[in-house]
């Protein structure tokens, strides 16, 4: 069963935050509130998020501050963040919300079409991330089950998950892409397309990797780094 992303929704407006949710509802992901930015960065304490979606004005901490925060911790500071605003001061004002990290920046009111398919490219690029963090924990498992079996290659019992293994990045790596193919046109939130030839270079180095277990390429070779 796959596990449905998190998508962090932060206004001091409770009206505001029914209608993201409406908007978002039919993404079919789990969607969590925050009335402050001191409660968005609790609840970024404890849980991963695909997104936020981020209101500027707000009493107390503002959006800017909050952006701050959050792009300081290294536990959060890699999710992307979409600026809402029912202010527009200009370029100045645009260009302070990108400079705080937001990947976005959206003028209420705003279309509801556009800002779920916008949310959507980020929900998948997390779902897409999540699926080859688990290949490569399996993976680990097998270079680890080979190093103290003191074989070069995979036995017969571990053939069987080698395939799996093999399998299950196969699909990854196809559904990533058809997600870059899907971001390849000048429309692309920049931040989106970056983060997908990411995606690639950890699919490619995982899968070198797993080729090395192959019976005959010489052994197990050093797992990448994931970060």
């Amino acid at each position: 069963m796959v596990q449905k992303a998190k998508i962090l929704l932060v206004d001091d407006r409770p009206e505001n935050l029914l209608a993201l949710e409406a908007i978002l509802s039919a993404l079919d992901q789990t969607l969590v509130r925050a009335s402050s930015g001191e409660e968005a960065l609790k609840a970024l304490l404890t849980d991963d998020f695909a997104v936020i979606l981020l209101d500027v004005q707000m009493p107390g901490m503002d959006g800017f501050e909050t952006a701050a925060h959050i792009k300081r911790r290294e536990r959060t500071r890699d999710i992307p963040i979409i600026f809402l605003t029912a202010i527009n001061h200009g370029p100045h004002h645009t260009f302070r919300g990108y400079a705080a990290g937001a990947v976005d920046y959206i003028s209420k009111p705003f279309d509801p079409w556009v800002l779920r398919a916008k949310v959507s490219v980020f929900v998948e690029l997390y779902m897409k991330n999540c699926q080859l963090r688990e290949q490569a924990a399996l993976l680990r498992l097998q270079l680890e089950s080979g190093s103290k079996g003191g074989s070069v290659g995979p036995g017969k019992e571990s053939a069987g998950l080698l395939a799996e293994l093999s399998a299950r990045l196969a699909a990854v790596e196809e559904q990533a892409e058809a997600l870059s193919k899907q971001l390849d046109d000048d429309s692309a939130d920049a931040a989106a397309v970056a983060t997908a030839a990411h995606l690639e270079r950890k699919l490619t180095g995982l899968r070198r990797a797993l080729d090395a277990l192959e019976p005959g390429t010489g052994g197990p070779s050093v797992l990448p780094s994931q970060n």
